[in-house]
């Protein structure tokens, strides 16, 4: 299958890292209603019961703002997508509906404060994945955003 593998770069910098891969075979739906009922109650009980001030305080945002923080990257400019989800809720701006399984991630990320990355296995070229730190001019596409500067993002 694939060789997943973290890079020196992320050891030093993040020496307790623990991370997970799940490859799942599935068929993907443009659209799940159950979902965004769950999308949907999950953002009513967060604008209830959260500050905007204190999703950077949820154990899980606040470890990955010093990991960026670690491998060079400002997190309050460019904030980790875990925090920008639920930043993006509390101003009651309603999430991109992508389809099932890219909204999936995001409930998970949501409810976890993990920053989750989906990929589809069939676009992934060769069979060796590493987590690095993203380099000056190395490309990435974010959905809804562009092209995105990722130099200093684990």
């Amino acid at each position: 299958m694939y060789q997943i593998t973290v890079s020196e770069e992320i050891k030093n910098a993040c020496p307790i890292f623990k991370g997970a891969a799940v490859y799942a075979e599935v068929t993907n739906t443009a659209f799940c209603e159950g979902l965004w009922e769950e999308i949907n109650a999950f953002t009513r009980e967060l604008t209830s019961t959260t500050q905007p001030e204190d999703i950077k305080l949820q154990p899980a945002i606040a470890a990955t703002r010093e990991a960026y923080k670690r491998c060079g990257k400002d997190p309050s400019r460019y904030r980790p997508s875990a925090e920008a989800l639920r930043r993006r809720l509390m101003r009651g701006i309603a999430l991109y509906q992508i389809d099932t399984l890219v909204d999936l991630i995001n409930l998970v990320s949501l409810r976890t404060g993990y920053s989750i990355g989906g990929f589809d296995a069939d676009k992934i070229q060769g069979t060796d994945l590493k987590l690095g730190v993203g380099r000056a001019e190395e490309p990435f596409e974010g959905i809804g955003r562009g092209v995105l500067n990722i130099e200093g993002l684990p």
